[in-house]
């Protein structure tokens, strides 16, 4: 029988899925603009400046596939995590004059970023048996 999982296991592993939602929902936004769901139409592929097609077919793909990782909780998730809001982050932050000035955004890859970080560490540094851990 495996072991139960710690309380900062069960913590990390709700993060994970919540983070997934939220990277559902991005790539169900880049997915509307594709289509021309959003805006009516004025934000279709076939209109949108060239930059925007790269940056929205690109996170398009990332964000979902990244959503996915972390809903199955496997080992890449949080990877195309990174990948996605670091393009993201790219985007709003370094491009702002292109793409907009979304600060918002950049705080909650920051926020999601740190998290993770601190949560990794309080799993790695409480090993089982120790802060509410088990290994019955």
């Amino acid at each position: 029988m495996p072991p139960r999982p710690t309380a900062a296991e069960t913590v990390f592993d709700i993060f994970q899925r919540i983070v997934a939602f939220y990277c559902l929902g991005a790539g169900l936004w880049y997915w509307s603009l594709l289509i021309g769901v959003y805006g009516g139409g004025a934000w279709r592929f076939d209109v949108l400046p060239s930059h925007w097609k790269a940056a929205v077919a690109i996170l398009a793909v990332l964000w979902p596939v990244a959503g996915i990782g972390l809903w199955m909780l496997v080992s890449w998730g949080p990877v195309v995590w990174i990948v996605a809001a670091a393009a993201e982050s790219l985007m709003y932050g370094g491009f702002s004059s292109l793409y907009g000035n979304y600060w918002y955004l950049l705080a909650i890859h920051c926020v999601v970023a740190a998290t993770y970080v601190i949560l990794r560490l309080i799993i790695y540094f409480n090993p089982r048996g120790e802060m509410g851990g088990s290994n019955i």
